[in-house]
């Protein structure tokens, strides 16, 4: 529940919107995200910059985080909000428009974070839900950061931020240009890349090490690039039975990073 005063200082702010049309597109340059935990994670991200929130007054009841002072609101209804998101989409009341976060360097990630966090490197996985889930279960069992390609991964987006629930403003999402430059990188500074794949020998409990781990997944049906798996220390797979073939590459990640995560029990 908002807090009363908060809410008497949206009401003094806040308009209606105008016409209740909108293109479904963010302004030039900008991010639209929707769904209440997406939406106040990112309002309660001191790195973001926000442009505007439309709500419904029900989506202003819901968010427990505190708007910045003065923040730009415009009161709209369901159908109205429905037009500024993608079909379908689950916007829950509210929809923010801001700027896309900063782009994060690999190695000050590494220097600033815990040591021993495990970081998840993901090979061409393109569906935003799928990268969104990732970052959920980073964010869970405490990685340090995901990283992908510049090219062959989704854009940061709305429907990152929903899969996400809230661990895109958390997790450091690293973009490079060279995937396997950066597993190079990461040797160099002692992880040991662990490659996912279902026709490795060993499981990936037996592949874990001591020290931090790289996990390295690739996209579904295709896997890890012959390039991308001779960057790994190791290929491991997950002990599923036959009767399945194979994980959903967000399920598969969730599991192996549970499993990085229990190792030292």
């Amino acid at each position: 529940m908002a807090k009363p005063e908060r809410k008497r200082a949206l009401r003094g702010r806040a308009g209606r919107m105008k016409g209740g049309r909108g293109s479904g597109r963010a302004s030039t340059g900008q991010v639209r995200l929707w769904g209440r935990h997406a939406v106040e994670a990112a309002l309660l991200n001191p790195e973001r910059k926000h442009r505007k929130l439309w709500a419904t007054r029900e989506g202003i009841e819901s968010l427990d985080g505190e708007l910045p002072p003065d923040f730009p609101v415009e009161y709209a209804d369901t159908p109205d909000l429905d037009r500024l998101v993608a079909r379908d989409a689950p916007h829950q009341g509210l929809v923010l428009e801001c700027a896309p976060l900063e782009e994060r360097d690999l190695a000050e990630v590494i220097q600033s974070g815990e040591p021993g966090r495990p970081i998840v490197l993901l090979d061409q996985v393109t569906d935003p839900h799928n990268v969104g889930a990732i970052l959920r279960s980073a964010a869970a069992f405490n990685a340090a950061a995901i990283v992908t390609q510049d090219r062959h991964a989704p854009p940061e987006s709305g429907v990152v931020a929903k899969s996400a629930s809230g661990a895109l403003e958390t997790v450091p999402w690293v973009r490079v240009v060279n995937l396997a430059r950066a597993l190079d990188d990461l040797a160099e500074r002692g992880f040991w890349r662990i490659g996912l794949a279902g026709e490795a020998e060993m499981t990936l409990a037996e592949a874990i090490p001591t020290g931090p781990v790289a996990l390295v997944l690739g996209a579904e049906g295709a896997g890890l690039r012959h390039n991308i798996a001779g960057h790994c220390d190791a290929l491991a797979k997950l002990p599923i039975s036959d009767a399945i073939e194979s994980l959903n590459v967000s399920n598969a990640a969730a599991i192996a990073l549970y499993a990085l995560a229990t190792s030292g029990d």
